[in-house]
């Protein structure tokens, strides 16, 4: 062998360096010149100390199990792998280095708490200043911060902040989950006179939640614990804990929220001085992230700075984004200035917010508030916002008497720092621009957790991740990402298996049975992420683990919903009949569904639109959305069983593949006519019930023709709404409806993809028509839900999908399924295996591709005119006549 592994990870997570628990997971990429028949020989020291090599079995080199006695708390770790060869190993791959963080039963410091004076309440406390004074020795070589909190903190020593992280310790379920950073503060010391500071704010802990901004559930008193570990050259050893000898003082930040902004006056130093209260929180076991952290990742200059009137400016900054604003010229000393984001600017060119109030039948709104207000010292100050996070686009800046100079104003742009590893690009300038703008629309939501958006509610509702989570495995690696978000799932769980509307749950509805709220928890098509969601990574990422742990989860989910079914009944089919149908102890018709959920809405003879759940919220909360139910009842316990299989659960898989067929058939029965007809007679039923499998085959035929009536009918316009957008394209072109599927997704009236081009969409808006014709914004311009429809731009305009039955790309099919208008497409995927490529190009009658096929792998290539080839690892090029149909 001539090449050596490479890409060498574990499954963890860390700022500037890999941090993890005792026992991570190894992966790395083959060698180029591999087959799936090599062993792997590894070799790692730990803090300098060479660990025997060990093998590991063939063809494995995903998530290796740690193959050592696991290394204590701040262990410094490398390893390298080879291929191993009796002929000709390969060369030793590069070292890979990570760090143990400090291990929870290995944590000496206490928790320590801010002397908090009664204050103004949730979403307008200020933040305090926790800090220590210490000596340090000459001749450090390295000084390791371990810091968490309960609540968001920022660390520094000698006025260095600790890492790049934002945000931190991140946003999860804080009563079971709690992680800690690590980072490097070797070159931030000094000989003597050394001060260690952790800003603390509310942040998720007891910060504002949701649209109606109530307070978050987890605790009342903030917490930080930290240890700062010195070594030094001659061996010894310092630590430098949180403790009684601490002090706490207010702090320049006067006002810290993380959904309403942050106030600063640099006028103003620590003060009032107090000692710090010692262990008045409760908070769970430190742990270790697998995630990536939520940094900076982007910095972008105004587009534009106009002056609207005196001490009045807008700044665009031309894209809709998640995260906050630097500014640079804050004016003499005194200076009040006060910035407000959003994502619509009004015809009079002013900011306009009011779309994103929050509103209830019956209530008052709730006004939308983004807002930072710093005061200056004159001491030419940067202002940045830490303590919150924005949605927005645009921001306006207001000061009285003092002018502004418009380049000191950037954007920072802030979510989780995620590897991307897909790429999109072909003939047409329109689906390339709908790439980048769903392309953004999730990293926007990508702060922490998926949310659904990052301004009025930056809840990580489970329906939207699900939804999407097909699409995000295409563009980036969201694994730790998405394992992180699963534990707090897991963690929100109710006692009788229901799955939280959306996780971290701040309102803490597990321990609130009686809320409102929790009747509207268990919902088809949300709570079914615990399903669909580790399955999806499972598929992508070839990670078995993350079935397993999240196991005993899914079956409770899944338990209950069949119980459910079983027990409760629609009132509709209690009129029907006293007694129910055999079938229908397998309808999921008794318990509240969110339903199809944002389907583009209907008009009034006045052109007004009709909202449903406002107009009359007991009918649509009353209506019967057992089809809806029943499906994905279906689809969570067949993949329940598909589960099993893969887990080696031979009986746990029998059973819920036997059950999954009685809903199936209790699907059909309940809502499928014999010639093909769904009793709703929607859009989104014929694609739910096609891509689910749960048409039989001698119907989708007929089913198909009925759903290319109903968008033909409708004007060639999709009426879909949340759950079925995203299979409408691939159900279209996978029963021969290619022209169809294509039609909508070159629509350029509402509701469309295009139409939301063609009024200046920088991401995907919550509402088909988000600005609609006469300038008016809708409801969140930033809701990547339905940007879930560039999936079809991989598996189908490029072609590129996994194999039936592959997991981790292991084996891929490209089957190209081209446009007229399109001339080429060409796209990436970074997988388990290596590098996949794919372009196309049409020249004439002539159909040309090229395909990169991983070490390891194959690829099954189909040509638009149906013939296939098969392609093993390298390059496969051909050139082939140019039929229009597969």
């Amino acid at each position: 062998m001539h090449n050596a592994p490479y890409d060498l990870d574990i499954d963890s997570g860390g700022d500037r360096f890999p941090v993890s628990g005792p026992a991570p997971r190894l992966s790395w990429k083959p060698p180029s010149d591999a087959d799936g028949s090599v062993e792997y020989e590894l070799e790692c020291t730990v803090d300098g100390e060479h660990r025997p090599t060990v093998t590991t079995a063939v063809g494995q080199h995903r998530f290796v199990p740690w193959p050592w006695a696991a290394p204590g708390s701040g262990a410094r770790v490398a390893w390298r792998v080879r291929a191993r060869d009796a002929e000709r190993p390969s060369p030793w791959s590069r070292w890979h280095a990570f760090e143990v963080g400090l291990l929870d039963g290995d944590w000496q410091a206490r928790w320590i708490s801010p002397a908090e004076p009664e204050g103004p309440g949730y979403g307008r406390r200020l933040a305090y200043v926790l800090s220590a004074g210490f000596d340090a020795q000459a001749g450090v070589r390295s000084a390791r911060l371990y810091a968490t909190a309960l609540g968001l903190y920022e660390a520094y020593v000698n006025g260095e902040r600790a890492g790049t992280a934002q945000l931190s310790p991140g946003s999860t379920s804080y009563d079971r989950t709690l992680h800690a950073q690590a980072s490097d503060m070797t070159g931030a010391l000094r000989p003597a006179g050394n001060r260690i500071e952790i800003v603390l704010s509310d942040g998720w802990y007891r910060g504002q939640v949701g649209a109606f901004r109530q307070p978050a559930g987890w605790g009342r008193v903030l917490g930080a614990r930290a240890e700062l570990h010195i070594a030094y050259e001659d061996g010894s050893r310092q630590i430098v804990r949180t403790d009684e000898t601490w002090t706490s003082a207010t702090s320049a930040i006067t006002r810290a929220d993380l959904m309403d902004g942050q106030t600063t006056d640099f006028r103003l130093r620590p003060d009032n001085e107090r000692p710090v209260l010692v262990d008045r929180v409760e908070a769970p076991t430190i742990d270790w992230s697998p995630a990536p952290p939520v940094r900076v990742v982007e910095s972008r200059p105004a587009r534009s700075v106009e002056q609207l009137e005196d001490g009045l400016w807008i700044a665009d900054f031309g894209q809709n984004a998640s995260g906050w604003i630097s500014l640079g010229d804050l004016g003499p000393a005194g200076t009040h200035t006060v910035i407000d984001y959003g994502e619509h600017i009004a015809d009079t060119g002013d900011l306009m917010t009011n779309h994103l109030d929050a509103t209830r039948p019956g209530q008052a709104p709730v006004p939308f508030v983004q807002r930072d207000e710093v005061v200056s010292a004159g001491g030419g100050e940067t202002f940045e916002p830490r303590h919150t996070v924005h949605g927005f686009r645009y921001a306006r800046i207001r000061r009285d008497g003092v002018p502004l100079d418009p380049t000191s104003l950037t954007m920072r742009v802030v979510h989780t720092d995620l590897r991307r590893t897909g790429t999109f690009a072909c003939s047409d300038d329109d689906l390339n621009r709908l790439h980048e703008i769903v392309d953004w629309s999730f990293r926007g939501n990508a702060v922490d957790v998926p949310t659904d958006c990052p301004t009025r509610e930056r809840l990580a509702w489970t329906g939207d991740y699900q939804v999407f989570a097909p699409t995000a495995t295409r563009l980036y690696d969201v694994l730790g990402f998405s394992r992180k978000w699963l534990r707090s799932v897991r963690d929100d769980q109710l006692p009788d298996g229901r799955i939280a509307s959306f996780s971290p749950d701040g309102r803490r509805i597990k321990h609130h049975l009686d809320d409102q709220f929790a009747l509207m928890t268990g919902s088809a098509g949300w709570g079914d992420a615990i399903v669909a969601v580790p399955w999806e990574l499972y598929q992508s990422y070839g990670d078995r683990d993350v079935l397993a742990e999240n196991w005993e989860a899914m079956v409770r989910w899944v338990e209950w919903a069949l119980n459910t079914a079983r027990t409760a009944r629609h009132h509709s089919r209690v009129e029907r009949s006293a007694e129910p149908l055999p079938h229908e102890q397998y309808l999921w018709d008794g318990s509240f569904h969110w339903g199809e959920w944002a389907e583009p809405k209907a008009k009034a003879a006045d052109g007004t639109r009709v909202d449903p759940v406002r107009t009359d919220p007991v009918a649509w909360f009353m209506a019967d959305k057992g089809e809806i139910g029943t499906a994905f009842l279906y689809r969570s316990t067949m993949t329940l069983a598909r589960i099993a299989e893969v887990l080696d659960r031979a009986e746990d898989a029998a059973h819920y593949t036997v059950t999954a067929e009685r809903v199936r058939d209790a699907w059909r029965a309940e809502f499928l006519t014999p010639d093909g007809r769904t009793s709703g007679d929607t859009q989104a039923g014929y694609v739910r019930g096609l891509s689910l499998g749960l048409v039989p085959d001698e119907l989708r035929e007929a089913a198909a023709m009925r759903l290319v009536e109903l968008v033909r009918t409708a004007g060639t316009h999709l009426t879909t709404g949340f759950l079925a957008t995203g299979d409408l394209l691939p159900v279209l072109a996978d029963t021969c409806h290619v022209d169809v599927a294509y039609a909508l997704l070159f629509q350029r009236t509402a509701p469309s993809w295009l139409y939301m081009l063609d009024r200046g969409a920088t991401t995907v808006w919550e509402d088909w028509e988000g600005i609609d014709d006469n300038g008016t914004a809708h409801d969140s311009l930033n809701h990547y839900s339905k940007g879930a429809v560039i999936r079809f731009l991989h598996t189908h305009t490029l072609g590129l999908r996994q194999a039936p039955g592959s997991v981790a790309w292991e084996s891929f099919e490209v089957a190209p399924v081209p446009h007229p208008s399109l001339t080429w497409a060409r796209g990436t995927h970074e997988s388990p295996q290596g590098t996949i490529a794919v372009e196309w190009r049409t020249t004439g009658d002539e159909f040309t591709i090229t395909v990169d096929v991983p070490p390891a792998g194959t690829a099954r290539v189909v040509f638009p005119d149906g013939t296939t080839e098969t392609a093993g690892a390298g390059t496969f090029t051909t050139t082939r006549p140019y039929g229009k149909g597969r």
